[in-house]
């Protein structure tokens, strides 16, 4: 079952002294309902695979997923439990080839990338940016109604991407999709175990009957 939850790194996460410490905790917070994702566009693969390998027996206790943006080599040297494609890594397609039990997502900006990437085989899209993020300043806001319509035309479960706050929640879960990804919301706190929680939260009262903490279904 695909977590509701998608926590995304950046290089800046990445670089923090403690970010293995904070990493644990939002995987103990977060449980079967959140997918990790080590995305570092600048950052080396040393420290990408180092980080993975730290933090893939810590996820299999707690039932969460380590997902590694862009390096299906990583990815499958560390035993992560799926691979996030974008514009700059492999295609789908050459994923599948390459890892063909590997759990693969894709990022997609348009319908017709969400078309071709389920085509191909992506398991899951994460779609955005949806509300205006300083993770990608030149670029306007594309709206719900982008996240539903790229649901609509790929038949995979879509995880809605950019500038997502707590706030955004009821309206992202009544619209059906299948989560969110977030990255300031977590990472800019005190306390990311906690933001992790209330993110959770607010999912639970606006998806009633959505909570899965069975480590089993990983």
């Amino acid at each position: 079952m695909l977590p509701p939850l998608h926590v995304v790194t950046t290089d800046e996460v990445l670089r923090h002294a403690d970010f293995e410490e904070t990493a644990r905790s939002v995987l103990a917070a977060g449980g079967a309902r959140i997918a990790l994702h080590l995305r570092g566009g600048r950052t080396t693969t040393r420290r990408i695979f180092d980080l993975a390998a730290a933090l893939v027996p810590v996820a299999n206790t707690t039932g969460s997923w380590i997902v590694v943006n862009d390096r299906v080599d990583v990815a499958l040297a560390t035993d992560a439990h799926g691979v996030q494609l974008t514009s700059r890594s492999l295609t789908v397609s050459d994923a599948r080839l390459a890892a063909p039990a590997m759990r693969v997502g894709a990022s997609v900006h348009s319908a017709m990338e969400a078309r071709d990437a389920a085509d191909a085989g992506a398991d899951w899209l994460v779609a955005g940016n949806i509300y205006r993020t300083p993770s990608h300043p030149d670029r306007d806001a594309r709206g719900l109604d982008f996240a539903i319509e790229v649901a609509e035309v790929s038949r995979v479960p879509v995880i809605a991407i950019g500038g997502i706050r707590p706030q955004h929640i009821q309206a992202l879960a009544g619209a059906g999709l299948a989560g969110v990804a977030v990255i300031r919301g977590v990472w800019e706190g005190r306390d990311a175990g906690a933001a992790v929680a209330d993110y959770l939260s607010r999912y639970d009262r606006a998806h009633p009957g959505s909570h899965a903490d069975d480590p089993a279904q990983r």
